[in-house]
C-alpha cells in the first residue's frame, strides 16, 4: 500500500476507532444490575458497594475544555492551510468528504469550521449525557488526526 492510500485509510479508520473508543468507555461506566428476586434491603448495600461514586459535575465551558477546544481550531486551522496549500500547487484531497468541498476555497473553509463545530457538539452531548471523559476524548482524538494530517501535508509538500 503505498503511502498515499494508507493516509487515505487513516482517516476511515479514526472515525471507527473513535466509536469503539466511545462504546469501550460507555460500557466500562455501565453498573450491575441488581437481581429482581432479592429484597430490596439486601440488594441495597450491594449496589452501593459496586457503584463507583459520581465523578464532580463541571461546567461545560471549563478551562480544560477551553484549551481542548482551542486545540481544535488551532488544528483545524493548520489542517485547512496545508490542505489548502497542497490542493494550489496541484495535489490531490485524500479525504472523501473533505474532497467534496475542495472545489474552492470557502469549501474548504466551511468543511474544516464544520469539523470543529461538530467536534464541540459531540462533545456537549457527552457532557449533558454525564459521560465526561468521552466529553475530553472527543478533542483530543480530533487534534490526533488533524495534526497526522497536517504531518502528511507538510511532508508531501
Amino acid at each position: 500500500m503505498t503511502a498515499a492510500g494508507l493516509f487515505a485509510n487513516l482517516r476511515r479508520t479514526s472515525l471507527a476507532a473513535m466509536v469503539l473508543v466511545c462504546a469501550a468507555v460507555a460500557s466500562a461506566q455501565q453498573g450491575p444490575v441488581a437481581s429482581l428476586n432479592a429484597s430490596p434491603a439486601m440488594a441495597l448495600p450491594a449496589i452501593r458497594a459496586t457503584v463507583p461514586p459520581r465523578p464532580e459535575a463541571h461546567r461545560f465551558w471549563d478551562k480544560e475544555n477551553k484549551i481542548l477546544f482551542a486545540a481544535v481550531a488551532g488544528m483545524s486551522a493548520a489542517d485547512f492551510a496545508a490542505t489548502r496549500s497542497n490542493l494550489q500547487s496541484g495535489g490531490k484531497e485524500l479525504n472523501p468528504v473533505t474532497r467534496l468541498f475542495s472545489g474552492s476555497t470557502a469549501g474548504l473553509a466551511t468543511n474544516f469550521a464544520g469539523e470543529t463545530a461538530g467536534v464541540i457538539g459531540l462533545s456537549y452531548l457527552f457532557h449533558r449525557t454525564g459521560h465526561h471523559k468521552l466529553e475530553r476524548v472527543t478533542s483530543m482524538l480530533n487534534v490526533g488526526v488533524s495534526a497526522v494530517a497536517v504531518s502528511y501535508d507538510l511532508s508531501h509538500r
